[in-house]
């Protein structure tokens, strides 16, 4: 089966576009502590993606870094969306700042594939006002259609000829796959571009890769990543519910969208299907109807289909077009469902269904509170315990894939060495360090103590005498930056209480930072 002509508008840069930073200033939005996006400026001084906050700060001391709001781009992202439909009405949000839609007849109304692709970038720049970096690739399929999207030059659509797509991918990475375990495989075994993978027999790669190999398998080779199974959905698969009194707000809709997108999942999981493919539709008390197509390259869950809701309601309440109603119907439309692979139970370190109750517990919370209200911890890089560990909001991670390692298992310089603390004060606790003979105890430009430590006194308390110390580690962070330079020096020791603090001395000041077991 012949691979459906697509076109796919991509914005690299649009988490920053959408914050309304100008390109002359040296700004970048950073996501659990990383680098996501970054503007021109950011880029002249070093600043790429991936970088972790202190270092792109380290690079770039003046940079303005922006956490990241997916509100606010779904919010921008609407208006392209909006400006697309004067092509067809089939445009298809995959996220905030990516896009696509069949062309087989728009190519026919407009000129041609290339004379749709220049007229889109011309809109495309009247609705962004000319943003830099937007992109525009138009091949057979998706993935293809993304990829030639990412190979724009000079702001010109990148159009691959009907059914040169294979030959078009096959001396790409397979870096391009964005599937970095199995990559990292098939580098290992020589195996360097999409071609030499779309070699290797279909049977092989799904007996070592299983079946998210054999997808990508297929993506590499030019074809869908799953093969034509898919049907039309039977009508009584949509989902909808009333709104009384109408709503204007995207907090009063979002709370009914969560419950709305749980019976969604439901009825398909009854039947044994997965949408891939949702209609988001809302209808106001003015008689307005508006929609919008979602997709999802695997299969959407509850809680992909109530974020996707949210972002589009922040698109058509606070955007641009706004209804002249409140919204007192909202449906959701299962355009392109396929059968549910499930989730195979592993014997040892495999998905396991007594994972899935958190999961979706946090799930059910997430829903009940707000998106951000639900955050779960991952580990990154830095000196103090407190610096190793930092909360993310659930929507950002994978809880049924292992953690990754981040950054905590690069050098720190004066990082303290393991255990790590039991308890870690939300604010440092003040104290006080005496030597046997009463004297404050500090430390030198050189790292030397001017005392052996004998009493501490935490929070004017009790004197504790130290019975054991360990120390000093040292640090001079940030010290291009006279606001937020801090230079400490950091101690284990073990009181007469039988308990293990951790002290710091920092600007002639004694602090306890946190408490060991």
């Amino acid at each position: 089966m012949a691979q459906v002509r697509t076109l796919v508008v991509w914005c690299p840069d649009w988490p920053l576009t959408s914050s309304g930073i100008p390109d002359g200033v040296p700004a970048a939005v950073v996501l659990a502590n990383r680098v996501i996006a970054c503007s021109p400026a950011a880029r002249e001084r070093g600043v790429t993606r991936g970088l972790r906050r202190r270092e792109a700060q380290g690079r770039c001391p003046e940079v303005e870094v922006i956490e990241r709001d997916t509100a606010r781009e779904a919010r921008a992202f609407e208006s392209v969306a909006a400006a697309l439909e004067a092509f067809t009405p089939r445009v298809e949000m995959i996220r905030p700042g990516l896009c696509s839609f069949p062309t087989l007849g728009p190519s026919r109304c407009f000129g041609g594939d290339e004379s749709l692709a220049q007229q889109v970038r011309e809109m495309v720049d009247e609705v962004t006002g000319g943003v830099p970096g937007c992109r525009i690739g138009l091949a057979d399929g998706p993935f293809a259609a993304r990829l030639a999207a990412r190979r724009c030059r000079d702001s010109q659509p990148y159009v691959v000829a009907r059914g040169t797509s294979p030959a078009f991918l096959a001396p790409l990475p397979v870096t391009s796959l964005d599937a970095p375990a199995l990559t990292d495989v098939l580098l290992r075994l020589g195996v360097g571009t999409l071609g030499a993978f779309a070699a290797l027999g279909a049977a092989d790669v799904a007996a070592r890769f299983g079946t998210e190999g054999l997808g990508l398998h297929r993506l590499a080779a030019g074809r869908d990543e799953r093969p034509s199974d898919t049907r039309v959905p039977p009508p009584d698969l949509e989902v909808s519910t009333g709104l009384d009194p109408p709503a204007d707000r995207v907090d009063q809709v979002g709370f009914v969208a969560k419950a709305l997108a749980d019976r969604f999942n439901d009825e398909l999981g009854r039947r044994g299907l997965a949408c891939s493919r949702v209609l988001i539709v809302a209808e106001t008390e003015s008689g307005e109807r508006m929609e919008r197509l979602w997709r999802h390259e695997g299969s959407l869950g509850a809680t992909a289909i109530a974020q996707r809701v949210r972002w589009q309601l922040e698109g058509w309440l606070t955007g641009g077009a706004t209804p002249t109603g409140g919204i007192v119907r909202l449906l959701l439309v299962p355009d392109e469902v396929l059968p549910a692979a499930g989730r195979q139970l592993g014997f040892w370190g495999g998905h396991s269904e007594e994972g899935e109750g958190p999961r979706r517990a946090l799930a059910r919370v997430q829903g009940l509170l707000g998106p951000d209200s639900v955050r779960v911890p991952r580990r990154r890089g830095g000196r103090s315990p407190g610096e190793q560990v930092v909360l993310v909001p659930l929507d950002s991670v994978d809880l049924a894939s292992p953690p990754p390692a981040g950054d905590s298992d690069q050098p720190w310089p004066g990082r303290l060495p393991s255990p790590s603390p039991v308890v870690i004060h939300p604010e440092p606790v003040p104290c006080e360090v005496l030597s046997r003979d009463g004297e404050p105890v500090g430390v030198s430009g050189r790292g030397l103590l001017t005392a052996t430590p004998a009493r501490v006194s935490i929070a004017g308390g009790r004197w504790l005498e130290v019975m054991a110390w360990a120390g000093p580690w040292t640090t001079d962070e940030r010290w291009w930056d006279p606001v937020a330079h801090r230079r400490r020096a950091r101690f284990q020791v073990l009181t007469s209480d039988d308990a293990g603090r951790l002290l710091s001395l920092e600007g002639r000041r004694w602090w306890e930072e946190a408490v060991y077991d």
